[in-house]
């Protein structure tokens, strides 16, 4: 189904025909697959569809334009492109659609993500890399309107990197830079503030980039004119076009409905982008959607019918059968024979894609149904298992959960038993849950070798007489040595490059190693994200730094929505190692001192959170995330940076453990614990509760996710039987996280002879100033007051109440 461009500079009509046939093949063949897409999820075999019908012609245009190396960052429109491409089957579409978890048979997701979301395998099934330059790559989609953009941003900027700067190895990932990143997108999805962004981003960047909006005329059932203003995104968009004197874009405009020019257009698209990096808009217009926008509606409910006369004449598919007609290319006798085969391979398809994802559920059920009929045959209750076993035994079409409820319901008959058969039942129960589980829950972080959790600890080292210097120097001595050893690395951020970020924390480094290796972005937070992950699916090794932690609220849906399930969403076969860098806590002010972390936990797992409590232990997270192919999201503590610490000895080599708590102190009466600067505040407190006979013991969590892996904190609680957990955030929001880590992760409960408790942040912003901090977050008489309290509690005698 590949479509197979003559790269001949002359070619015969027959050639000419096959080819112009093929994509005709092609163009028809996906419009089946929609059609009966669409019957399956009105039938009940799939929950949902969106379909790229419409867009047929246009990306098969594309995808002759589209070489080895170069990567798509789309939308879920683009089937029609990935099986010119020759990455998509008709089988592979369906298993898709029926959510098959046999990655062999979905190799996009492995039923995680619905229909529609394509992608490619970067890695083998070890997590190591495949060759990239020798295959068409596309990024694994996500659902986000204008979600994909970001990511395109960075995909992009790769090229310029591996053709700009020396001494990287580009062995797997690029040919000179000569790779173009081919973005897609709804044209009611321009209106979004991503679109935007990444738009003007690449243009300041001058980055290979061809973006294809998909122009129907709607968004779901929303005309264009509620949309964009003029109704046209390239003609608001047309002051970015480059001229003689001023960088920019080149825009195209071009009906999707019109082959020729269609393939003419690409073409020229890709050779301006490939060759003089400059990013390319072109601007598809008059496509149809001829099913709507998905399953969930029909669009007979928001298109007049001179509007539905108008689709069907200039379907882009009727379109090119005509114009294959009136150039004498073929009869419309061909062409009937072509479109009834089609529609027999589509069918084919489907059938053999429904088999595979159903037979393994088959044979499954008859081991279910064999075992439940033991079951009621040895007991009392056998009618009611009987029942439960002819009920699963009646559907038609089971699935997994139809099995595991019927035999987990069958255990409440027989649960004062004792026989054979119970046992067995309850052992094949709990054996299928651990080889099911995985089908759907596996790869929320890297399964490879390289995990982070595998790098093994090098404390740092110290000469006799070591200096101490600020943080900040511990910091950028560090990056020094990165940069050195790992040409692959870069980092780049708001105030990142020139004057060496805001805190110093860089300073020098860009004299020394470039502005395309530590550089300075706009104010963008989002495509600063997204550069980062681009530039980690091919490769490199970037540091996306994000000025203060309150400013990650801007690119968090990026962070929540792509970064963190790129492993998962591909089943790993896709990563993005990225490693963002921002700087937080205990600051004045509502917008440069929250400490948003109880949303940040609960939004990005599949990212490492790591908090460390100084420079020395935030460069060794740096030194050890490098070693690994995960993504993670450091906090430096922002009143950190001019603080003394001793210089270590071995920069560059020192690496901090990721899931390890640390004991900074050790005590006997209550166990205190927290992160970040707030640790400060608790061990100042603790000097002076040791004053009035408390003995406090304080660990410094250190990372957030993964936590505790060792369970370091339920040993503290056996010999204080009491905890604290001291945090900036606001109540319910990390402190909880901690806690119930600790209580029902670590099962501490049982060892403490007072209730846990938790010190938060007012539910509010933290107000300007000194004293707004010390009436906002958990001060040093907070806390000493609030341990104090749980040690009156204890022994009112000893301790007598103090207000």
């Amino acid at each position: 189904m590949k479509t197979n461009p003559n790269t001949k500079t002359e070619i015969t009509f027959e050639d000419f025909k096959a080819e112009v046939l093929n994509d005709y093949k092609l163009a028809v063949t996906s419009r089946e697959c929609s059609f009966l897409g669409r019957r399956e999820v009105l039938t009940g075999k799939a929950k949902f569809g969106i379909f790229g019908d419409g867009k047929e012609i246009p990306q098969i245009a594309w995808a002759k334009a589209f070489e080895n190396g170069d990567f798509r960052s789309g939308y879920y429109r683009d089937q029609t492109f990935m099986m010119a491409i020759g990455e998509l089957t008709i089988e592979q579409f369906f298993a898709g659609l029926y959510a098959n978890t046999d990655i062999k048979e979905e190799p996009m997701s492995a039923g995680r993500q619905m229909g529609g979301h394509f992608a490619t395998h970067s890695l083998d099934a070890n997590g190591h890399w495949n060759n990239l330059t020798e295959q068409k790559n596309s990024s694994a989609d996500i659902s986000p309107t204008a979600g994909q953009m970001p990511r395109l941003l960075g995909l992009a900027q790769a090229s310029k990197i591996y053709r700009e700067v020396k001494g990287i190895d580009t062995t797997n990932f690029s040919k000179e830079g000569n790779e173009i990143a081919w973005g897609t997108i709804g044209n009611a999805s321009t209106s979004e503030g991503l679109f935007f962004e990444t738009i003007n981003a690449a243009g300041v960047l001058q980055v290979p980039m061809v973006i294809s909006i998909w122009d129907d005329n709607y968004g779901i059932s929303v005309h264009a004119r509620h949309q964009t203003t003029k109704e046209n995104i390239s003609e608001i968009l047309k002051g970015f076009q480059r001229n003689g004197e001023e960088k920019g874009y080149e825009i195209f405009r071009v009906d999707g409905w019109n082959y020729p020019e269609l393939m003419d257009t690409y073409q020229r698209a890709a050779q301006i982008s490939r060759k003089e990096h400059v990013p390319v808009m072109i601007h598809v217009q008059e496509l149809t959607q001829p099913q709507g926008h998905s399953t969930s509606g029909s669009h007979e409910r928001y298109k007049d019918q001179e509007r539905l006369a108008w689709e069907a004449e200039y379907d882009c598919n009727v379109q090119m059968r005509k114009w294959i007609i009136e150039n004498n290319i073929a009869l419309d006798d061909e062409l009937v024979a072509l479109e009834r085969n089609i529609k027999k391979d589509v069918r084919q398809g489907k059938k053999a894609a429904w088999e595979a994802f159903i037979n393994p559920i088959i044979a499954e059920r008859k081991e279910a149904l064999s075992l439940l009929e033991n079951l009621a045959a040895s007991s009392p209750n056998g009618v009611f298992i009987r029942k439960l076993k002819n009920d699963l035994e009646a559907i038609d079409e089971p699935l997994r959960k139809d099995l595991l409820s019927a035999t987990r319901k069958a255990l409440r008959f027989v649960v004062s038993e004792s026989s054979a058969e119970k046992l067995t039942l309850q052992n094949w129960i709990t054996n299928y849950i651990n080889a099911i589980q995985p089908k759907y829950s596996s790869h929320l972080h890297s399964e490879s070798s390289l995990n982070a959790l595998n790098q093994g600890e090098v404390v740092p080292t110290y000469d006799a007489d070591a200096e101490e210097v600020d943080g900040r120097v511990v910091l950028r001595d560090n990056f020094d040595a990165i940069f050195s050893q790992y040409p692959e690395t870069l980092i780049f951020g708001e105030d990142a490059g020139y004057i060496g970020d805001v805190n110093q924390g860089l300073e020098g480094l860009q004299d020394k190693y470039g502005a395309l290796r530590v550089s300075d972005t706009g104010i963008r937070e989002a495509t600063i994200i997204g550069q980062g992950i681009g530039m980690a699916m091919r490769g490199l090794r970037p540091i996306a730094e994000i000025q203060y932690l309150d400013y990650i609220l801007y690119a968090l849906q990026i962070m929540s929505d792509d970064l963190a399930t790129v492993q998962f969403r591909t089943k790993g076969r896709q990563k993005a190692p990225l490693i963002v860098r921002t700087r937080g806590h205990r600051l004045e002010g509502i917008w440069h001192s929250g400490s948003q972390m109880g949303g940040v936990l609960n939004l990005v797992r599949g990212i490492h959170v790591l908090v460390p409590r100084n420079m020395t232990k935030a460069a060794g997270f740096y030194n050890t995330l490098l070693e690994s192919d995960e993504p993670a999201l450091v906090v430096e503590c922002l009143n950190g940076y001019r603080l003394k610490e001793k210089l270590p000895n071995n920069i560059g080599e020192f690496k901090t453990p990721l899931g390890v708590v640390e004991t900074i102190r050790e005590g006997d009466d209550i166990t205190l614990v927290s992160y970040g600067s707030t640790l400060r505040l608790v061990e100042q407190a603790a000097k002076e509760l040791q004053a009035v006979g408390i003995d406090a013991e304080i660990i410094d969590v250190q990372s957030l996710l993964p936590f505790d892996l060792n369970h370091d904190i339920v040993k503290s609680i056996t010999k204080t039987n009491r905890v604290m957990v001291i945090d900036e955030d606001v109540k319910g929001g990390a402190a909880a996280y901690i806690l119930n880590e600790i209580l029902n992760t670590q099962n501490a409960f049982q060892y403490l002879d007072s209730a846990p408790k938790t010190l938060a942040a007012k539910p509010h912003r933290p107000a300007y100033g000194t004293d707004g901090d010390y009436f906002s977050k958990p001060s040093v008489e907070d806390i000493f007051e609030a341990v104090y309290d749980v040690m009156y509690e204890l022994s009112p005698m000893d301790f007598p109440k103090l207000r």
